[in-house]
């Protein structure tokens, strides 16, 4: 029954949070929301409750889900003036499936704790599409106990869900994730590049590598982007550039060389300089189309 699921709260309604929260409603979760962009269609004409602050929507619900840009957003939201801190009541969740900093979820799950609510850190992968199809791959961090309390929620928005560790495990995962990412965007965007101005159909060739040991869903999803030359954003550079950063910043912490996760930051550094933070990260092809002066285009009939 309906009115026996968990209240959420959903704060962060951006190409990833809006149609997650979509998906919600669409299970039966009662949701309220707090936003301070559009509201998306399905979200405005759907039941859900719009709440004045990040503190009312904490007030009113049994669960809080964060879905937002950075880092200092997440702390502003959590723990500013009419923040999320301000409306908890003993029990219940944050999970906050934004991408951030692992060392500062750490410092934020001890404040919610500290509140006597629990906290996950729950950031995923699988772009805009996975979003729309409830296909995510969610990585977790934070006691067993209440990662099987919030799994039924993340069964709405995801297939591979994973209890990674403890709090900062599941951002750890993620920025391994984006470091690979990264790189196999890079990849693909130099194969492309290199088989487009040896003559061949680029297009043809990627149908070709999707058969064999190259094959990856960023030469699938990826590719096809580059062959085509639609760069909207699913995933926006410079949120690939906030991750990172991320990665470096850890890296240099551990003593821990990353020189190719370097070079591919500095292909998007690239992109940026060329107006292009708002492309897909796609769009590093363009990058690499200017170092070879040769851009990438499938023949004409």
């Amino acid at each position: 029954m309906a009115d026996q699921l968990p209240a959420i709260g959903f704060i962060g309604l951006g190409i990833m949070g809006g149609p997650m929260a979509a998906n919600l409603v669409k299970a039966g979760y009662p949701l309220n929301f707090h936003t301070r962009s559009r509201v998306p269609g399905a979200i405005a004409e759907s039941s859900a409750v719009r709440c004045s602050s990040a503190a009312d929507v904490a007030r009113r619900s049994d669960m809080v889900i964060l879905m937002l840009p950075d880092t200092p957003d997440v702390e502003a939201v959590l723990f500013g003036e009419s923040g999320v801190a301000h409306g908890l009541g003993a029990g219940k969740v944050v999970v906050d499936m934004s991408s951030i900093s692992p060392i500062a979820t750490k410092t934020f799950a001890q404040k919610i704790r500290d509140l006597r609510c629990d906290y996950l850190d729950a950031p995923v992968s699988g772009g805009e599409v996975g979003a729309k199809n409830a296909t995510l791959s969610i990585m977790v961090g934070g006691e067993p106990a209440v990662f099987e309390r919030v799994k039924p929620v993340f069964e709405r928005l995801g297939k591979n869900i994973t209890l990674v560790g403890g709090n900062g495990d599941g951002q750890t995962a993620k920025v391994a994730n984006q470091i690979i990412v990264a790189l196999n965007i890079e990849a693909v965007a130099e194969a492309l590049v290199f088989a487009a101005k040896a003559g061949a159909d680029p297009a043809r060739v990627r149908q070709a590598l999707m058969g064999g040991f190259a094959s990856s869903r960023v030469l699938e999803v990826h590719g096809e982007r580059m062959v085509k030359r639609t760069f909207e954003p699913g995933f926006r550079i410079e949120l690939h550039q906030k991750d990172l950063n991320l990665a470096l910043a850890s890296a240099r912490a551990l003593g821990v060389s990353l020189p190719n996760t370097a070079m591919a930051q500095e292909l998007f550094n690239a992109c940026a300089a060329q107006g292009g933070k708002g492309w897909d990260h796609s769009g590093m092809l363009k990058a690499l189309e200017r170092l070879a002066d040769f851009e990438v285009a499938s023949p004409r009939d």
